[in-house]
């Protein structure tokens, strides 16, 4: 067991902590991004009502953004900055809190779309409305890599 103590640090995938918020941008970008790819799939397969739904959706993830996303990515972002180790683990870009958060919203996400609970035409609507604040949290992420050195 003290052998492994040991060996853990050599062995962990550890990166500064700038590059943990820019780990942080690609993972939640990636995330909108599937998203919103998904929801346009659902929208060019029903595009009845094209514009509206189109802006109902934009509209719900811009409000999703700021009434929760915009508080949950900086507090991430202050968590990261927070860390005291200089070279932090590559997946310590959420805590264990942040990472149920994301299996719940992935299961929840897979569970509307096989269980029919939601017709697939309006389905967009939700991803749309999660995928648009995940990207903006992403580029605050980017912006706060960008800004590290000024700030820290």
């Amino acid at each position: 067991m003290n052998r492994l103590i040991r060996i853990a640090p050599r062995i962990k995938p550890g990166i500064p902590k700038r590059y943990l918020l820019l780990v942080a941008a690609l993972v939640w970008s990636f995330a909108g991004g599937m998203l919103l790819a998904k929801g346009l799939t659902y929208l060019l397969a029903h595009p009845d009502m094209l514009l509206v739904r189109l802006v109902a959706g934009a509209l719900a993830g811009v409000a999703f953004f700021w009434l929760l996303f915009m508080r949950i990515s900086l507090k991430h972002i202050n968590r990261i900055k927070s860390i005291d180790v200089v070279r932090p683990c590559i997946f310590s870009f959420f805590d264990v809190k942040g990472y149920l958060m994301m299996g719940g919203m992935i299961s929840m996400g897979i569970a509307l779309r096989h269980l029919n609970f939601i017709n697939k035409a309006y389905l967009f609507n939700f991803y749309v409305a999660m995928g648009i604040p995940l990207l903006l949290s992403a580029v605050r992420f980017v912006w706060a890599w960008v800004r590290y050195h000024r700030v820290v």
